[in-house]
Parts: structure tokens; sequence; C-alpha cells
């Protein structure tokens, strides 16, 4: 599919939308060391090199080496197809241009995969090649995951060189028990260096957490977070562990915690970085003043956002309508169609009568919630096209409308942030 004209989606449409919202560009660099066995991500163990039909063959980009001299997790030097999948991003963003035309880039966000299996000179070209091809705002918010797998002393900070403003670190666990358990390829001693480094790199990073792991106890959640909150990260993200279909855990489910002891997990450590100056902002990000995710607020908030990469997920406004665009999913299928012009698999719009609850499923994710007058805005449908559900809420005690300065907001109460699955599903 070639995007050489956004005329199609120009054209008049029963939809009115305000001023395009904020823009985004998400970018996925899919490869990984070995996929964990509860991730359905579109990530790719790597195997060794590959080769496309798009190009010749790359330019070589050596795994990490670890600090002592091993391979990275035990493993061998491979070639990453760096230079590569380099050249169908530029591709694919250069193809993708004339749909936002004009338009400023509030934040990038570089995810997978384990984007830190790629070198800090890949980092710095993708990032060039963002900067040249599109309006970056001044302070953009760069964020990058990274893995403690594939950590090196100095490595965390030539990504702060080549333009990183922001590291989340996929921590998941400190108890070599449990990161075994969960297929992780890090062990506690080097998710402890890979923050420390981070914390005297970056001037905000985030750490990712998991709970209600397999056989973990209360006591060991507590321990896990208060290490985290140890270091005194300006940004935590604490996942309840599901087992999602298409996954290893999903064919071979472990035990995990009961409902019960999983909802006194959540109850403690809200306790804990509450008592840490952490604000729960979202349903699973906590945030200490000024250093809330500005990339998923914008997702949150139903902005807009350009997905380049393998398996990308891209979400655009137009004055009549909403786009979602999906870029092909494996990585030799991507490299070959993005240099060819073609690097979206699936363009659709967004039908009329999905808008509500796709902004809806967004927004009450918020614990502040949302002011009455963005849903028009965002969507371009009249609020009479969300009063019913409104209304069922607010009367099961789910949602609260408040005064703001610009007025009414409207958010989950505590029961409803408590059973947002429910809340959600008013609007479906």
């Amino acid at each position: 599919m070639n995007l050489l004209s956004a005329d199609k989606f120009l054209r008049p449409g029963t939809l009115r939308l305000g001023a395009p919202p904020p823009l985004s560009v998400y970018v996925h660099l899919p490869w990984c060391l070995k996929k964990c066995p509860y991730c359905d991500f579109n990530s790719h163990e790597f195997r060794g090199p590959q080769t496309s039909s798009a190009s010749a063959a790359p330019a070589r980009a050596p795994v990490l080496m670890r600090p002592e001299g091993g391979s990275v997790a035990g493993r061998p030097h491979r070639d990453l197809p760096e230079q590569q999948y380099l050249d169908a991003l530029r591709a694919d963003l250069e193809a993708s241009l004339p749909l936002v035309w004009g338009r400023t880039v509030q934040t990038v966000f570089i995810g997978g995969g384990t984007p830190s299996l790629f070198s800090p000179a890949g980092i710095e070209r993708l990032l060039s090649d963002l900067r040249s091809l599109l309006p970056l705002a001044p302070g953009c918010e760069i964020t990058m995951e990274a893995n403690p797998g594939t950590f090196e002393r100095e490595r965390f900070r030539a990504f702060h060189a080549a333009g990183v403003t922001r590291l989340s670190i996929g921590v998941q666990s400190f108890n070599d028990e449990k990161l075994k358990a969960l297929g992780r390829v890090h062990d506690r001693a080097q998710a402890l260096a890979a923050i420390e480094e981070a914390a005297s790199t970056f001037d905000t990073f985030n750490l990712d957490l998991m709970y209600a792991l397999p056989g973990q106890t209360l006591d060991e959640l507590e321990l896990d977070v208060r290490t985290a909150l140890g270091f005194q990260p300006p940004h935590l993200s604490l996942y309840h562990l599901t087992l999602e279909p298409n996954t290893a855990f999903a064919v071979r489910p472990p035990v995990l915690p009961d409902e019960d002891t999983s909802a006194m997990m959540l109850d403690r450590l809200v306790e804990l970085t509450g008592e840490a100056g952490l604000q729960r902002y979202e349903v699973s990000a906590y945030a200490k003043p000024g250093h809330r995710c500005a990339h998923n607020l914008n997702y949150w908030q139903f902005g807009d956002y350009l997905g380049i990469g393998a398996g990308a997920h891209g979400k655009l406004s137009f004055p009549h309508r909403v786009l979602r665009t999906v870029k092909w999913r494996e990585p030799a299928r991507y490299m070959a169609e993005a240099i060819a012009g073609r690097a979206s698999s699936n363009e659709d719009e967004v039908a009329r009568k999905a808008l509500p609850f796709e902004f809806m499923l967004n927004v009450l994710r918020l614990r502040d919630g949302f002011e009455e007058a963005l849903f028009g805005e965002r969507t371009g449908l009249p609020p009479s096209a969300i009063a019913a559900g409104l209304k069922t809420a607010h009367d099961k005690g789910l949602l609260e409308t408040l005064s703001g300065p610009s007025g009414p907001v409207i958010r989950p109460t505590t029961l409803g942030f408590d059973f947002l699955s429910d809340l959600q599903e008013i609007f479906l």
C-alpha cells in the first residue's frame, strides 16, 4: 500500500474534528535476545543475520558484550541487520510524511523488542533521520526501552549522547528466581547495575516492574518495590502479570497468586509508592511531579501517533475521520516492503460507532480523567454519543463530574478505578 498522498483522507465525511491533537512518533525495533513466555508484543528472537531482497547485505553491528567480557546473557556474537533496518525505517517515514505534513512531533518512543540491542551509533542515526524529516518540538521527550541484559556501563551514556532523554528499563523483578520463571535474560546484579547507571546519566527514567508473579508472596513483592524505590526513580510502571493468548504462558500457565492476594499486592504497592512521593496518575503508572510520561499521556488522551517499524500501529486524525495504520509485522517482510514504499499492511478508518469506546477505553485509564470538551475535539462526535454511558456510569458510582478551569471534568471514582474494566465496558 503506497502512502504517496493524503488526499483520500481529506475528503468530506460525517465527523467534525477540532484542531489536530498532539502528534507523537513510535518506532518499533523488533528483536530480542530471547522471547519472554508472557510477551505478546511483536518481538522476535534474533537467530543470526537476516537477508532481504530490499537491499544489499547490511552493515554489521555487533550484539553487546558484557563488562566481564562474556557475551550478553551467555549468547555468542551475532549480527543484527541494523543498517538495513534503519534504511527501512527511513523509507517508511518518508512514505508516511504526507499524512503529517506541517505537524510538529511532541514525543518520540523507541520500543520493542529490545531497542538497546541496537548500537548507540544506530540510535543516533535514527534520531538524526527523524529530525531531518520531521520538526521536533523544543524539549521533545525521546524515550527508549532498555533491557538490563544488554547493559554496558558506557552504553547508556552513549544513548543519552545520541539524543535519548528518557530511558525505560525492563527490570520486572529483582528476585533471581522470579526472573528465571519469567524467562528474563538478566539477573538481579545486572538490574541493579543498569539502574545505577541510568540514574546517574538521565534526568528522568522509568523502571518497569511486574507483580502477581508465579509463586510470589506479598513480602517478595514489597521487597521488589522497596528495592526499586531505593533508587528514587522519577517514574515507575507497575504491571499485573497477565496470561495473554498466543504466548508460552498461555500454553503452559504457571500458578499465579489468587485474586485476593493480587488485590493486597496492589494496595501495598500504592501505599509504598505514595510514601515515596510518586503519584498514581494512570492505572499502571506512578510518577513524581514533572516526570509523567508525555508520550503515554498522549496515547491515553486519544492523541495522534505515527508508527514506524515492523508491526507498528499508528493513529492519525483528519478533519472528518480517524485513521488506523499497521505496518508489516515480520521483520524481513517489513524491510523489503518498506524499501519498496509499501510499509503499511493495513490502513483503516475507525468506524463512527467505534470511536466512543476507543476514546473512553484510553481516557478512563487516567486518574485525573478528562475535560468533557475533549471528547468532541478528538472524535468529531457530539456529546450525545456518550451521554447514556456517562449516566449509567454515574448511577453506578463509577464516574464523577467535577468543575475544571475550562469546563466539566469527568473522572473515575475510587470504585471506578478499582473496577476499570467494568467501567470501560459500559461504553463498548
